[in-house]
């Protein structure tokens, strides 16, 4: 079937249902984020303020893909307590992205 065929109303559910692709990371958010919920144990600028914390202002653990640091906050690591149900995905990208501009 050819696309003149198809009625416009058709055209616009089929493309209501195709996902959109998720939104750009904001590092003003999650710097925002992280001076809430990350700084206590993460340190300002990311200088960890306690053991074993990465040190994210030398890059430390930011290897990693985003979507494997994404599961660590999600599922939590050592001491760090699981972020799931209290962050969304997008929040928890949005830190990562502010952690990737403390590197120097």
């Amino acid at each position: 079937m050819s696309l003149r065929r198809i009625p416009y109303i058709q055209l616009l559910i089929l493309a209501l249902a195709v996902p959109l692709p998720a939104l750009a990371a904001s590092v003003i958010e999650g710097q925002q984020i992280y001076n809430q919920y990350c700084i206590g144990c993460h340190g300002v600028g990311g200088n960890s303020a306690i053991p074993n914390a990465p040190n994210f202002s030398r890059g430390e653990r930011l290897m990693q893909p985003d979507m494997m640091l994404l599961m660590s906050v999600k599922t939590g690591k050592t001491v760090m307590p699981s972020f799931n149900g209290i962050l969304r995905d997008q929040q928890i990208l949005d830190v990562i992205a502010y952690l990737r501009t403390l590197q120097r």
